[in-house]
């Protein structure tokens, strides 16, 4: 089968379309034949040893010291089960499904063998039946993160919530849920975006190129960095007591800050990790057929092209999610 593999740390020119064996499922897997996944900011990051403090050490344990161990990117993906093992209950042969795959990556090819229970390796689930599969992956990329992150800030029906990167991977996702969990939110982002935004439902809108939210005098329930572009020193201020500053793309320091300010301080810091839950796909799904959410796609990649693909959401300036297509000879 054709994949993309990463043939060693670096630029995006390091990923190279190869031909790889093909995988087999076990007894409790399933064989599913991808038709989408994405250009994750987790597939950016093991690439290229990007990682905030000393992440790269452990990347370098996990992932391969000198190089990586003949690895397969993707972390996100929706296709199609081609095969089941004989152990598996959930999934049947022709199930459309979506999900996430965890540390087991491997989404950047045209098979990937995943287990039909919640796992390190990932979580899966029968995808929406009312969207593109290319919808459906980002649904999970930006989808599990934002739900999550908000959950673990525990939102409530009126409060004030402020999402900064509003019009990117799990900013678009996390306006149109913070508006279903009933609180009022404020979304920043770029001049071109402001539009984006208020079709998603955000209440009120600040371009960040002609206004500091930090220094208007509002004041917040929650504020969601979704890319890691500002601080809790920055934004504290800005915070009501008993506020919470939630950290989408935080590195070592959020993580340390999130230990202190949960002993001392009205205000806390938490850390969002996407969880590999199947009921948070499930949540996702009955949402997406509801229409109470959708999909932000900015640009299509073929496989093949999946090193441009990490070129161009490098530059910073998508909106939304960048996805990446794999084709078939016998696509059903």
């Amino acid at each position: 089968m054709k994949a993309i593999v990463c043939t060693k740390y670096g630029p995006p020119e390091v990923l190279q379309l190869k031909e790889v064996e093909k995988p087999i499922p076990k007894d409790n897997e399933v064989l599913i034949k991808i038709y989408a996944t994405t250009a994750s900011i987790v597939d950016r990051r093991i690439r290229g040893l990007n990682v905030p403090g000393p992440g790269w050490i452990l990347m370098r344990l996990m992932f391969g010291l000198t190089k990586p161990r003949n690895l397969i990117l993707g972390r996100y993906l929706a296709g199609e089960i081609e095969t089941v093992g004989k152990k598996v209950k959930r999934f049947q042969n022709g199930d459309q499904v979506y999900g996430l795959t965890g540390y087991g990556l491997g989404a950047y090819a045209e098979y990937k063998c995943m287990q039909e229970t919640d796992s390190m390796h990932g979580c899966l689930a029968l995808k929406p039946s009312n969207i593109t599969y290319e919808e459906a992956t980002v649904a999970a990329y930006g989808g599990l993160l934002a739900l999550q992150s908000l959950e673990k800030g525990n939102i409530q029906r009126g409060q004030k919530v402020l999402i900064y990167g509003a019009s990117g991977t799990s900013g678009t996702t996390a306006v149109q849920l913070a508006k279903h969990f009933g609180a009022e939110v404020t979304g920043v982002c770029s001049t071109t975006n402001l539009e984006l935004v208020k079709s998603l439902g955000a209440d009120k809108v600040i371009d960040y190129t002609k206004e500091d939210f930090t220094k208007n005098g509002e004041t917040y329930d929650i504020i969601y960095d979704t890319v890691g572009k500002t601080s809790f020193s920055g934004c504290k201020n800005s915070l009501k007591q008993k506020g919470l500053y939630l950290a989408g793309a935080g590195g070592l320091l959020e993580f340390v800050q999130m230990g202190w300010t949960s002993m001392i301080g009205s205000k806390k810091v938490i850390f969002g990790i996407a969880r590999q839950k199947t009921e948070d796909l499930i949540f996702l799904k009955e949402l997406i057929e509801e229409g109470k959410i959708r999909s932000v796609i900015d640009r299509r990649y073929p496989l093949e092209q999946t090193a441009e693909a990490h070129s161009y959401v490098e530059k910073g300036h998508k909106k939304g999610n960048v996805v990446i297509t794999v084709e078939h000879n016998k696509k059903t």
